[in-house]
């Protein structure tokens, strides 16, 4: 048996680098120039390509090992032996084939005219009409009436399903528009690998704008009362002030908020079977700035955890993050996400739903304004919320309750009860 060892090739700088991801797996067919692996040194990450084709035999490295020129990445068996081997075996059985064909012919055309009667669909006129005017074959729709009887209803459903499905094979299958001009036509450009980490949330950013319907409620919340709190807290032992953004007060009173609406805390990942999950954990995601692009992080539980707790954690998983430290599936199984551009600046935006969770805060930065109370303009400290829902779970009025609720517990009656 030929077996070919697929090595490091020459990676100039990368010597001694680790290995952050394997990208084949044990009996897979590769052909040349397909990613193996993925490699990572303190500058840039890159993609080691198979030298040739072939059927992957054995795994010589893992994820976290440290790799250079002339290590072995995996063993291959060659194509061409594979091929051979096939034909010898094909022309061993060809011949019984053959035979077994010829008999089964005359007996396969009598089963075609059975099976072609039975799968006729059970219908109405007045259906088979409604599916031919859409152009739908009716034997093709899947009934949900007694003994498989297809109405309307089925035939409108298939309709929808099958769009979505062309919908996705034409994304999936759109061939790459090519410009007229090239960029570096107008003047001097610098060609840059795009970060790992934005490459890989792409999909799943696509993924969620594609599929699922957003709407985004725009609203202020008055936080004068928490921001004086938040700003008056000094340590018992050493006096002096606590540093909790107030991004830990909003993850507990955004909990206090989905236990009370747990259609936000939901996922529905089939909706076609009329199903959702309904969580009963309150894991909220926290949408991190870093250097290698936007990562959300999971802090865990946050119903049972005090602000100082959730302040502490918020840092710890965070710097994780810029320093690409963070355990992978502490990036899903989440309750709903908080994005917040607070501390950059910016008021209202539209965020972009984390798939499969079905809802998303945006929080903005805090500004006084004059608001009128009491008969009278005074000065507040007032916050911008964006959340964005999934339509198909959740309404613009359930929204809005949600998002009135959200404010309540941010307010001044309920601001001290956080810290607690």
């Amino acid at each position: 048996m030929s077996k070919i060892d697929i090595k490091v090739p020459n990676i100039g700088e990368f010597k001694d680098v680790e290995v952050i991801e394997v990208l084949i797996k044990k009996g897979q067919k590769i052909k040349k120039n397909d990613p193996l692996i993925t490699i990572e040194s303190d500058k840039s990450s890159v993609e080691i390509p198979s030298s040739d084709n072939g059927t992957v035999t054995s795994l010589k490295v893992k994820i976290g090992d440290k790799v250079s020129e002339g290590d072995e990445i995996i063993e291959i068996e060659s194509e061409k032996e594979i091929k051979e081997r096939s034909a010898q075996k094909l022309s061993k059985n060809q011949l019984s084939k053959e035979i077994k064909k010829n008999e089964l012919k005359k007996s396969n055309e009598t089963k075609d005219i059975i099976k072609d009667f039975s799968a006729r669909a059970s219908a109405s006129p007045k259906v088979r009409k409604f599916a031919r005017e859409l152009g739908v074959n009716i034997n093709k729709v899947p009934g949900t009436e007694r003994q498989g009887r297809v109405t309307e209803s089925d035939v409108k459903l298939f309709v929808a399903t099958k769009s979505n499905k062309n919908f996705k094979d034409q994304n999936a299958t759109e061939k790459k528009i090519e410009l007229e001009y090239s960029h570096s036509d107008f003047g001097e450009v610098d060609i840059k690998d795009i970060p790992r980490v934005k490459k890989l949330s792409s999909k799943y950013l696509m993924n969620s704008w594609t599929k699922i319907p957003h709407v985004t409620n725009h609203d202020e919340a008055d936080i004068t009362e928490l921001e004086e709190f938040r700003t008056s807290l000094t340590d018992i032992y050493t006096g002096e002030k606590k540093k909790i953004t107030p991004l830990a007060f909003i993850v507990k009173a955004l909990t206090t908020s989905l236990k009370k609406f747990p259609n936000f805390n939901t996922s529905i990942d089939e909706i076609e079977k009329g199903k959702m999950t309904v969580k009963k954990y309150y894991h909220v995601g926290i949408a991190v700035d870093t250097p290698h692009g936007l990562m959300v992080p999971k802090l865990r539980n946050a119903d049972n955890k005090n602000i100082s707790l959730i302040s502490t954690e918020l840092k710890k998983i965070s710097q994780q993050c810029r320093d690409l430290k963070i355990d992978k599936k502490e990036l899903f199984g989440g309750s709903m996400t908080i994005t917040s551009l607070g501390g950059i600046g910016g008021s209202f935006f539209t965020p972009i739903i984390n798939y499969p969770e079905v809802a998303i805060l945006g929080v903005g930065r805090a500004e006084k304004k004059q608001v009128f109370m009491d008969g009278k303009f005074v000065t507040r400290t007032m916050l911008p919320l964006s959340l964005s829902y999934d339509h198909r779970i959740i309404d613009g009025a359930e929204a809005a309750r949600f998002n009135n609720n959200l404010k309540e517990n941010l307010g001044k009656n309920f601001a001290y009860k956080l810290a607690v």
